[in-house]
């Protein structure tokens, strides 16, 4: 069920690295066919990456060796704001859910090579500050 909104969710996170628009994001949600109960979770995600863009930014700056955020490419760098922000603030769904979750969606939207480079940058993140708090 949350893989439909999770995917809305970068959806719509990706579209905001160009515009700011909630016609997409209502077309985004209608053409996936989320239920109200998705709706909701797609609308979490997309509001805690806006709320803590400039901490999870940080977070992938330190974990993304070599490769600051804004080199990334606005998918990658879509999905990992996206499964940072499930990771550090959404407590009822463990990180290896998120990690999953993410690498699958990279799979889909990008590259075989972004798919190893997310879920090393995921992974190093569990590792080191997951147990941090990020504010």
């Amino acid at each position: 069920m949350r893989s439909k909104a999770r995917e809305s969710a970068f959806k719509v996170i990706f579209a905001s690295e160009f515009a700011e628009d909630n016609e997409c994001r209502r077309a985004v949600y209608r053409a996936a066919e989320l239920n109200d109960e998705e709706k909701d979770y797609a609308d979490k995600l997309v509001s805690l990456v806006a709320e803590h863009r400039a901490e999870l930014s940080a977070v992938l700056d330190k974990h993304a060796i070599g490769f600051s955020e804004r080199r990334m490419f606005p998918v990658d760098r879509s999905i990992l704001l996206m499964a940072l922000a499930e990771i550090f603030y959404v407590n009822d769904v463990p990180s290896v859910v998120s990690i999953d979750e993410a690498v699958g969606l990279v799979k889909k939207y990008s590259t075989e090579k972004s798919a190893g480079f997310v879920n090393g940058v995921l992974a190093a993140v569990i590792a080191g500050d997951k147990n941090e708090h990020i504010d």
